[in-house]
């Protein structure tokens, strides 16, 4: 960039505070914090220097860079940079603030005099920090979060005072006590359940920096979680097994004559026998002989297997209710087929169900039904 006093000509250098990138325009916005007042001036302060740093702008605050002699052949650059920077300051305060500071000409004098209203370092705050620092503890809140907040502590007491920054061997003594005061700060914050890892960290020598500290605690974090959580896996049974077998616990149940395997409708004390049991002594009034076979094919398939079934896996809806069932006659030879085929029935049964019983049972054994 090039500016021009009469006949002569001078060129910018890109690292000049006076030259003007393409990207540094009046309007934007360098922090998103907002200038209110004392309580966040330190911080507003802090991150606009570094703004203003990055945008090769700061000597025109600092002072390193004044305003130029009338005649000078830089005065328009100034200006402008000057213009430029100011506007910055006014778009990061309140509006409050920027109706007293919209009609300064000097970025430097507006920079000064926020400096001097709202820079209020006193020593309440550094012992409200101070206090903040010590009460502070994990509680409730991850390792992380807990290092995030005693950090911004840190951070903002930094602000407050100042350091040394020289290389001579005092300021590094003072740099290595203020980062153990800093790691006894987080270690004392900790929660109790991480005693031991407290005490194993603080007879390392030499003890460790903040962030190493905080690495390792929060690997043992880390490993905490994962073994709350292998108990809970190795645990959990398998639900469905369990399930169906309680399941088939839901078996048929007489009310009458208090016999598993078959209901009140279905009980031979109640309809009558059938005619091959041996406790048959002829057909009752109202005895139906599809009824009885019927009962006879459910009652020998429940006895046989009851154990592994269900009333809704036998017993249809529409064959529950016994009334519902019309009479059908068969003749002899008829009759004598279908017992032969109920028979070949029930031993299949009886050989599919066993491998589950806990011990054989054959209703016909039971002379009291």
């Amino acid at each position: 960039m090039a500016y021009a006093s009469g006949n002569s000509t001078a060129v910018l250098d890109i690292s000049d505070p006076l030259y003007i990138l393409p990207s540094d325009a009046p309007g934007i916005n360098l922090i998103s914090e907002q200038l209110i007042g004392t309580e966040n001036y330190g911080i507003w302060s802090r991150a606009m220097i570094i703004a203003l740093r990055a945008k090769n702008k700061l000597a025109i605050i600092d002072g390193s860079c004044t305003r130029p002699e009338l005649d000078a052949a830089n005065l328009k650059q100034w200006e402008r940079c000057n213009a430029i920077v100011l506007s910055w300051i006014m778009n990061g305060v309140s509006k409050e603030i920027f109706y007293g500071i919209v009609y300064f000409t000097d970025a430097k004098s507006v920079w000064d005099d926020l400096k001097e209203r709202f820079d209020k370092v006193n020593g309440s705050r550094i012992f409200s920090l101070h206090r903040e620092i010590g009460r502070l503890s994990q509680g409730q809140n991850t390792i992380s979060v807990y290092y995030s907040k005693i950090r911004q502590l840190w951070d903002e007491y930094s602000s407050l005072v100042t350091l040394p920054s020289c290389s001579c061997e005092s300021a590094k003594q003072y740099m290595e006590h203020d980062q153990q005061l800093k790691l006894l700060q987080f270690l004392m914050g900790l929660n109790d359940s991480y005693s031991q890892i407290r005490s194993h960290i603080l007879m390392m020598h030499p003890l460790p920096s903040v962030g190493q500290a905080f690495a390792i605690v929060t690997q043992e974090e880390c490993h905490r979680s994962l073994s709350s959580m292998g108990p809970i896996l190795a645990e959990t049974p398998n639900a469905a097994f369990y399930s169906s077998q309680e399941r088939r616990r839901n078996t048929l149940f007489c009310e009458h004559c208090k016999w598993p395997g078959h209901t009140k409708s279905r009980c031979y004390k109640l309809v009558g026998y059938p005619p091959n049991h041996k406790m048959y002594k002829g057909k009752p009034q109202g005895w139906n002989t599809n009824d009885h076979k019927a009962t006879h094919h459910e009652q020998g398939k429940f006895g046989k297997n009851m154990a592994n079934m269900t009333v809704s896996d036998v017993v249809p809806d529409a064959v529950s209710n016994q009334e519902n069932v019309p009479g059908i006659s068969f003749t002899p030879d008829q009759y004598a087929a279908l017992l032969k085929l109920l028979e070949k029935e029930s031993s299949t049964d009886t050989v599919i169900g066993s491998a589950n019983m806990a011990g054989p049972m054959h209703w016909e054994d039971n002379g009291d039904w």
